[in-house]
């Protein structure tokens, strides 16, 4: 995809599968990736493999929920690679609980790291694209944004936030060379499913229902996702934003 080479690019949760994935192939593309994790070996080993296949990448611990430490994190990022070009929010956090059953110290985890770590994010990157008027802002959202998802009651409230939040976002900053799009990833083979998956009575039975309900017939794997992603990130995105794309194997169709 065109547009990628030499830019800066930040993907937080980055030392997880879906982020993981996202910052070796935006390396792989030429970019230069800033690997942002709250564990920061996680983050490092991420950037020690893209450094290892000759690609350019940091590790850089944060913890989103912590709007002074976004704000370190993202001095530190400039400092060493330069001006942030692209913004990947994917961080998240997830639990399976019935609504009734859950607590309000658990909604405000969820919150705070799936709805206001994005906000924190956005508010400390946006300055400098809009500065530099120009900019590409790609955050991860879910499925259960569009249709719900039992036992997903907070996380899917803050997702769909975050989709809502991103068209305004889209809106506000067009006419500032600043694109904002969302990919949907439905259920996906990665520590987060697995500990979502912990929180149902029959996690093998949880799985295999996705797997019915998906009509190519299987979990997605984390590098599934990076494509979709880095579209939205590069020059043949350049006329798209505000937009909502879906990267679960036919989970959800609309029109």
């Amino acid at each position: 995809m065109r547009g990628l080479r030499d830019k800066v690019v930040i993907v937080t949760g980055g030392g997880g599968g879906i982020g993981g994935a996202t910052c070796k192939r935006f390396a792989e593309a030429g970019s230069r990736v800033a690997v942002l994790d709250i564990a920061l070996q996680a983050a490092e080993r991420t950037a020690a493999a893209i450094i290892a296949s000759g690609g350019t990448a940091k590790a850089f611990a944060c913890d989103i929920t912590d709007y002074e430490a976004v704000s370190k994190a993202v001095a530190a990022v400039i400092a060493a690679l330069g001006p942030i070009d692209i913004l990947v929010n994917n961080a998240g956090w997830d639990v399976f609980r019935l609504f009734k059953d859950s607590t309000p110290a658990e909604w405000q985890k969820l919150i705070a790291i799936n709805l206001v770590g994005a906000l924190n994010m956005h508010h400390v990157v946006l300055p400098g694209m809009i500065a530099r008027q120009s900019g590409r802002i790609v955050n991860i959202a879910s499925d259960a944004a569009k249709v719900g998802s039992s036992g997903e009651a907070v996380y899917a409230a803050c997702k769909g936030g975050l989709v809502s939040f991103s068209k305004t976002l889209a809106r506000e900053h067009a006419r500032q060379g600043i694109t904002v799009n969302v990919v949907a990833p439905g259920a996906t083979n990665t520590n987060l499913f697995a500990d979502y998956k912990k929180g149902a009575s029959n996690p093998e039975k949880l799985e295999a229902a996705f797997r019915k309900a998906i009509p190519l017939g299987r979990i997605a794997e984390p590098e599934d996702l990076p494509g979709a992603i880095l579209f939205f990130a590069s020059d043949d995105a350049g006329f798209i934003t505000g937009q909502v794309l879906s990267v679960s194997g036919g989970l959800t169709m609309s029109s």
